[in-house]
C-alpha cells in the first residue's frame, strides 16, 4: 500500500535533486555578487554609460559619496554621473511642481487682461454710439479724441506710464472747442476752429471755466481707483511670475547635490535599486536643498494676501464694470451740463478768450435735440444691457475661481520639499534607506524650514542664501511695499467673505499672516508624526486617548525592500529544493 502511494526515489533522482540544489545555490550566490540590477537601473535612468558599471561589486577606496567598506558596485566616475543625474532629475520635479503655478498666474494674467481690454472696448463703443446718436453735430471730430482716451486707458493697465486723471482731463480739454463752437454755439464753429488759437485758449481754460461741472472730476476719480487696481493686479501677476522663473532655475549648492546622490543612488551601489529614502530623511535632504526657497515664504504669503486683494478690489461688487459702463454716462451728464449753463459759459470765455460771440437774442432758445441716459436711443438700447446680461456672472465666476486657486498656493514654497518627497516612500513600509544602510526608521532630528533652521540639519550643510534667490525675494519685499503704500486701505478688505460657500465652515483659510495666524508652513509650523518622532525630532507628547495623532505628510515609497524572511538565500534554497522534490514524487 505504501509503494503504491509513495513510489521510491532511485538514486538517480537523488543525483537529480542534489544537483539542482547546488545549481540553485551556486545562482543565488552568483545573483548576490553581481552588479545585473545596478546596471539595469544605470541604463533605464539614463544616467551615464553603461561600462561605468562593473560587473561584479568590488572595493574602491576612491569613493566620496557613497562609502561603504564591503563591496560595492559603485566608483567615483558612476558617483560623478549619479550627481549630474540627480541635479537634473530635482530640477525637473521643482519644474513640474512650479508649472502649475506659473500656468495659473500665466493664464490669469491673460485673463484678466481680455477682460480689461474687452470693458474698455465695450465702454468705448458705448460712448461712440452715444456722441453718434445724440450729439451728432460734434461726433466726427470728437470719435479720435475718444479712441485716443480709451487707448491711453488700455496702455496704463499694461503698465504705461500715464495718469488715468490727466488722460481723463485732457479729453474734456480737448472736447471743450467742439462742444462751445457745435452745442453752445452752434453759429461759431466756422469762425473757431480746433487748430486755431481759440481752440488752444478754450483748452486752456477749460478745467478754470469748469463747462461741464464736477462730472470730469468725478470720473476722473472713478476710474482712477479701480484701473489703478487693475494695474497693479497686472504688475503683480507679472510679478508672481519672475519670482517662479528664478525658482525654477535656482542653483542647487554642491553640498545639495552630494546629499541627493547620497539619498537616491547610493542604495545603489550595494545593489537596492528598489528601496527609498526614509520619510525624515528625505525631508531633511530636501529642506536643506530648498533651504533658500523657503526663505520667500513670508513675502510671498504677503504677496498671495495682496493679490486676492487688489482682485477685490478691482472686481469686487463689479466696480472696474459699473466704473468702466459710467463714462458713457458722465459724459452725457457733462455736455446736458455745458448745454443747460451755455450763456455764463460764454461770457466768461468772451472775457478770457477776446471773443464775441453776438449771437442774436433767441438763440439760446434753439438746442440740438438731447436725449439722457434715462431715455436711451433704440440703437444703443440693446447695446446697453449686453455687458450686464452675459459678462457680469463670468467675471464674478472668474474672481472666486482664481480667489480660490490662491488660497491653494499660499504656502508653496515651505509645502515644496513634502511635495518633492511625496513620490520617495511609503510611510506604512517595514524598512527603508537611511543613507548610511537600511533601518526601520530614521532616527536623527527632523529640522525644520529656513536657514536659520537648517544650520542644524545632519544631512545638508546649508551655509548662505543663493545670490538669486535672494535678489529676488528682495524685489518681491519691495513690490510688496509699494502696494501697500499705493493702497493703504487694502488691509480692510475681507477677502474670504467673497469666497462663499466654497470655503468649509471652521476652515482657517482666511486667517492671514497680518492677521497673527500661523500655518503649517510657516517657521512655527506644526509637527508631524514620522516614523514615531515629530518632524521637529522629537517624541509626540501629550494625552493622545481622545484625538487621533496628527496625519503625517501624504507620501509614499515606490518599489521597496521585501519583507527581511525573504531575504535571506537559504530560504530560497529550502523553497526550490522543496518544489523539485514534489515535482519528482509526483
Amino acid at each position: 500500500m505504501s509503494r503504491g502511494i509513495c513510489p521510491r526515489v532511485n538514486s538517480f533522482d537523488s543525483v537529480r535533486i542534489l544537483a539542482l540544489v547546488i545549481f540553485a545555490v551556486n545562482a543565488i550566490e552568483a545573483d548576490k555578487h553581481s552588479c545585473y540590477e545596478v546596471r539595469a537601473a544605470f541604463q533605464q535612468r539614463y544616467i551615464g554609460p553603461l561600462h561605468l558599471v562593473p560587473e561584479k561589486p568590488y572595493k574602491d577606496a576612491d569613493l566620496q559619496i557613497c562609502k561603504h567598506q564591503g563591496p560595492s558596485c559603485c566608483n567615483k566616475k558612476m558617483e560623478e554621473s549619479y550627481q549630474t543625474a540627480v541635479r537634473r532629475e530635482t530640477l525637473q520635479k521643482i519644474e513640474s511642481y512650479t508649472y502649475e503655478l506659473e500656468n495659473m498666474l500665466s493664464s490669469q494674467l491673460d485673463t484678466f487682461q481680455d477682460m480689461f481690454q474687452y470693458l474698455l472696448s465695450f465702454s468705448q463703443g458705448h460712448l461712440s454710439s452715444l456722441l453718434e446718436g445724440t450729439y451728432s453735430s460734434l461726433s466726427r471730430q470728437a470719435l479720435p479724441h475718444v479712441n485716443q482716451l480709451f487707448s491711453s486707458l488700455s496702455l496704463y493697465l499694461r503698465g504705461a506710464n500715464i495718469s488715468v486723471e490727466m488722460t481723463i482731463h485732457k479729453f474734456f480739454n480737448n472736447i471743450f472747442p467742439l462742444v462751445y463752437t457745435r452745442l453752445i454755439n452752434p453759429g461759431i464753429e466756422e469762425s473757431v476752429t480746433t487748430s486755431s488759437t481759440m481752440g488752444d485758449c478754450l483748452r486752456m481754460i477749460r478745467q478754470d471755466v469748469k463747462p461741464f461741472g464736477n462730472h470730469p472730476v468725478t470720473v476722473a476719480q472713478e476710474l482712477a481707483e479701480v484701473l489703478e487696481a487693475g494695474r497693479q493686479l497686472s504688475l503683480a501677476l507679472d510679478k508672481g511670475l519672475e519670482v517662479i522663473n528664478a525658482t525654477e532655475h535656482a542653483n542647487l549648492s554642491r553640498e545639495c547635490v552630494k546629499g541627493l546622490a547620497k539619498m537616491v543612488y547610493c542604495s545603489h551601489c550595494r545593489g537596492l535599486t528598489l528601496i527609498k529614502p526614509c520619510a525624515g530623511y528625505c525631508l531633511n535632504v530636501m529642506r536643506g536643498c530648498l533651504a533658500s526657497m523657503a526663505e520667500l515664504d513670508q513675502p510671498w504669503r504677503t504677496y498671495i494676501s495682496f493679490l486676492k486683494k487688489l482682485t477685490l478690489a478691482m472686481a469686487g461688487h463689479h466696480s472696474l464694470e459699473l466704473a468702466m459702463l459710467g463714462v458713457r454716462g458722465h459724459v452725457n451728464e457733462a455736455l446736458l451740463y455745458a448745454q443747460s449753463h451755455g450763456p455764463l459759459i460764454t461770457a466768461t470765455v468772451d472775457k478770457v478768450c477776446g471773443l464775441s460771440t453776438r449771437e442774436p437774442p433767441g438763440m439760446w432758445s434753439v438746442r440740438p435735440e438731447v436725449t439722457t441716459l434715462t431715455s436711451p436711443s433704440p440703437s444703443t438700447s440693446s447695446a446697453s444691457h449686453i455687458l450686464p446680461e452675459e459678462r457680469l456672472a463670468r467675471f464674478a465666476h472668474l474672481k472666486r475661481e482664481f480667489l480660490g486657486q490662491l488660497q491653494r498656493y499660499k504656502s508653496f514654497f515651505n509645502a515644496l520639499p513634502e511635495m518633492l518627497c511625496e513620490g520617495e516612500y511609503i510611510v506604512d513600509d517595514s524598512t527603508c534607506w537611511g543613507g548610511d544602510g537600511v533601518v526601520e526608521s530614521y532616527l536623527d532630528r527632523i529640522v525644520k524650514n529656513g536657514l536659520h533652521a537648517q544650520r542644524q540639519n545632519p544631512e545638508v550643510k546649508v551655509r548662505t542664501m543663493d545670490p538669486t534667490i535672494a535678489e529676488f525675494k528682495k524685489r518681491l519685499e519691495h513690490f510688496n511695499q509699494e502696494t501697500q503704500e499705493k493702497f493703504p486701505n487694502l488691509n480692510e478688505i475681507e477677502v474670504w467673505e467673497e469666497v462663499g460657500s466654497g470655503e468649509e465652515q471652521g476652515s482657517t483659510a482666511d486667517c492671514d499672516d497680518e492677521d497673527g495666524c500661523q500655518s503649517s508652513g510657516d517657521g512655527d509650523e506644526q509637527n508631524y508624526i514620522i516614523n514615531g518622532k515629530t518632524s521637529d525630532g522629537g517624541k509626540p507628547g501629550g494625552d493622545n486617548t481622545q484625538e487621533s495623532p496628527p496625519k503625517p505628510p501624504a507620501v509614499k515609497v515606490v518599489g521597496g525592500s521585501p519583507p527581511i524572511s525573504w531575504q535571506q538565500p537559504w530560504c530560497l534554497v529550502l523553497l526550490f529544493a522543496g518544489l523539485c522534490l514534489k515535482w519528482l514524487v509526483i
